[in-house]
């Protein structure tokens, strides 16, 4: 499915223009000449990524952006003037993904336009992750976070993590989580468990307050759903 673009620009030579050579790329366009119009086409769910000048009748660029940002995360690549710095740095804080400056190359533009459309496409790539109470676990992306802080694990102690998640209320003996975390072929005591429940607890329990992995004396170890 071609990529649909929304053109914000009150100069029409110049819509006309970017129209011409994104439809030669392959991209769909509609294209608009004022802000109002502008903020309730991409607000309509129609597009993929809007190119959004800064001097537009109506409602400014960068007043359609704040508006735009409330309700959707649309890729939005803000067209400014050259010397327009501070439209440039209220356009970023106002959550423009890009921006670029008349006059520009339109092989530029085409760049930036492909870096936003793919970076939304990896936002949107979903990814496994598995939960208690603040701890999450990212699996895709091997990435373990306690509230807002990373948390740096082993892939043993990761593979250890990532079973109790994901057989909580399930307590499981030494040897199942050996077989799982050190492999079928691993030849040592179960012990060695231990002393990975031991690494995660002070990674992650003692480090932020929590008792996360809870011990089943002659047996071995469980995560308890929080009810």
């Amino acid at each position: 499915m071609e990529n649909r673009i929304l053109i914000v620009e009150d100069e029409e030579k110049i819509a006309r223009f970017v129209e011409l050579e994104l439809k030669h790329e392959g991209y769909e366009t509609e294209k608009v000449f004022d802000g109002r119009t502008g903020l309730e086409r991409a607000l309509s769910g129609e597009f993929d990524l809007v190119l959004l000048d800064v001097m537009l009748p109506q409602l400014n660029g960068v007043e359609v952006l704040r508006r735009i940002r409330k309700e959707s995360d649309i890729p939005i690549i803000l067209v400014t003037a050259r010397d327009a710095v501070m439209d440039k740095v209220s356009g970023l804080d106002a959550g423009a993904d890009d921006y670029i400056t008349k006059p520009f190359a339109i092989e530029e533009l085409l760049a930036r336009i492909r870096v936003a459309l793919k970076r939304k496409k990896n936002d949107n790539i979903s990814t496994e992750k598995l939960s208690w109470k603040n701890v999450i676990m990212d699996i895709d992306r091997h990435e373990v976070y306690v509230g807002e802080e990373s948390v740096e694990l082993t892939n043993r102690e990761f593979e250890l993590l990532k079973m109790l998640l994901q057989n909580k209320n399930i307590v499981l003996d030494r040897e199942k989580i050996m077989d799982h975390v050190c492999g079928y072929d691993y030849v040592g005591e179960t012990n060695v468990i231990d002393v990975y429940v031991r690494y995660l607890r002070t990674k992650i329990d003692d480090r932020f307050g929590l008792k996360m992995i809870s011990t089943v004396r002659g047996v071995g170890y469980v995560i308890k759903e929080e009810k």
